[in-house]
């Protein structure tokens, strides 16, 4: 097929678009486009989501507005269908990939899961199809590893054959289509002539800015933005820890040093989580392929990975102050997943919180709403527990009735990891409060 035909089958939408791995991105990007009148075909490596999605229904569990609906009346309608098989999407015209790209314990890209998709994807690859990689990678994968791979798998030559382009997403858990709808995107083309088809193609579902790029700026763009977030966390957090040194209060000093024209001071907290937030700032570095000496992003790394560690100290001076040490101490960790009313858990702080107070010896129970494993009677999970250490900030968390929380713990111990709760009214409701970024 030829650029100028796929042009006219994108415009008259009548393009058969494919969806490689259907999870937090995949799955909203698949429904909006058939939403749009597209047909979609999307594949899945777990058959156990393929089902559930063939049925109308989310696979995951979380506030996520118009989502469920739309995904029902398309899959309804006959324009979206899930599969394990890449043999059928070997009618596709368009493919997006959509799967996770992790680092690894040496902050390596790991590209299990995207390589296995190129393999999959180019041994079905048609003539004259587009490929677009949406998932977030170092910059340079799009050419040196994706582009190799769908030509040894296929047979075919990239940017002669078949089309291959970058345009990273840019959504986070709670504002899936909304992001997708409303946030900008860049579209990287492996030529100009693709990006100017893929600005066809999003204009279809993007109401916001589209710009073309190349594949390497589009990765550049993704991953810087994802590590300025960092560096701008790390850096309130850091100021904190002053305020916390000093005496002082960095809610209030936050909100005076916003008043400044230009200025926009982050939210300090017990951690960073989340799919792509602790890793995108490696993928970067990663770029650089050691001729670059890092130090503002490695450093803003470990200061976000430090707040969970943090957040112990502040729960053993908090038991100190009622005669109570960690080691066998009954602590009610409240929130796992990694952002409130969502059960994404991905590089959950939580879990880092957790396995340091198991090796301190206390005896940790868990409790989150959209996590199903930890979605027990929040009452239960406080009952007799010597401390509550607010980790997420879920609405079920926000309403709780101080003084009760205060009667309903063996020892009346409240950590606030998120400035969720005023620290007046829960001194005066008996609590014994210590909250990220304040003075005892």
């Amino acid at each position: 097929m030829s650029m100028t035909k796929l042009e006219e089958k994108v415009d008259n939408r009548t393009a058969k678009l494919g969806v490689v791995g259907l999870g937090m991105v995949g799955l909203p990007v698949a429904a909006l486009f058939a939403d749009r009148g597209f047909q979609v075909v999307g594949v899945d490596v777990r058959r156990d989501r393929v089902a559930v999605i063939n049925d109308g229904r989310m696979p995951m569990v979380g506030e996520e507005p118009g989502l469920p609906e739309m995904l029902a009346a398309v899959v309804r309608a006959g324009k979206l269908r899930a599969t394990a098989d890449y043999a059928d999407l070997a009618d596709v015209d368009i493919f997006t990939i959509n799967v996770e790209t992790p680092v690894d314990e040496q902050h390596r890209p790991d590209y299990r899961a995207l390589e296995a998709a190129c393999r999959s994807l180019g041994a079905v690859l048609k003539r004259g199809a587009l490929v677009i990689v949406e998932s977030t990678v170092a910059p340079g994968t799009t050419e040196r590893t994706v582009r190799p791979l769908l030509e040894k798998a296929s047979g075919l030559k990239a940017h002669v054959d078949f089309f291959l382009g970058a345009c990273p997403e840019r959504v986070m858990p709670g504002k899936l289509l909304s992001n997708l709808r409303d946030v900008s995107r860049v579209c990287g083309g492996g030529t100009p002539e693709t990006a100017a088809l893929m600005l066809k193609l999003y204009r279809h579902v993007v109401n916001a800015s589209l710009d073309a790029a190349d594949t390497l700026t589009a990765e550049l763009v993704k991953t810087t933005e994802n590590a300025y977030r960092d560096v701008q966390i790390a850096f309130a957090n850091e100021v904190a820890l002053i305020c916390e040194s000093c005496g002082a209060d960095v809610w209030r000093v936050r909100e005076l040093v916003n008043k400044s024209p230009g200025r926009s001071m982050h939210l300090p907290g017990a951690g960073v989580g989340g799919h792509c937030i602790p890793k995108d700032p490696w993928l970067l570095a990663h770029a650089a392929q050691g001729d670059v000496p890092l130090r503002v992003i490695p450093a803003g790394r470990a200061t976000n990975e430090a707040m969970p560690r943090h957040t112990l100290a502040l729960l053993k001076d908090g038991l100190g102050a009622v005669g109570q040490t960690l080691a066998g101490a009954r602590v009610a960790v409240l929130g796992f997943s990694y952002l409130e009313e969502s059960d994404d858990s991905r590089n959950s702080p939580s879990e880092a919180l957790i396995a340091e107070l198991g090796a301190a010896g206390a005896k940790v129970v868990i409790h989150d709403p959209f996590v199903s494993e930890y979605a027990g009677d929040l009452t239960a999970a406080l009952t007799g527990a010597d401390a509550a250490v607010l980790m997420v900030a879920h609405k079920v968390y926000r309403t709780l009735d101080l003084t009760a929380l205060a009667a309903t713990l063996a020892h009346p111990v409240l950590i606030d990891g998120r400035h969720v709760y005023d620290r007046a009214r829960a001194r005066e409701a008996g609590l014994v409060y210590r909250c990220i970024g304040t003075a005892a």
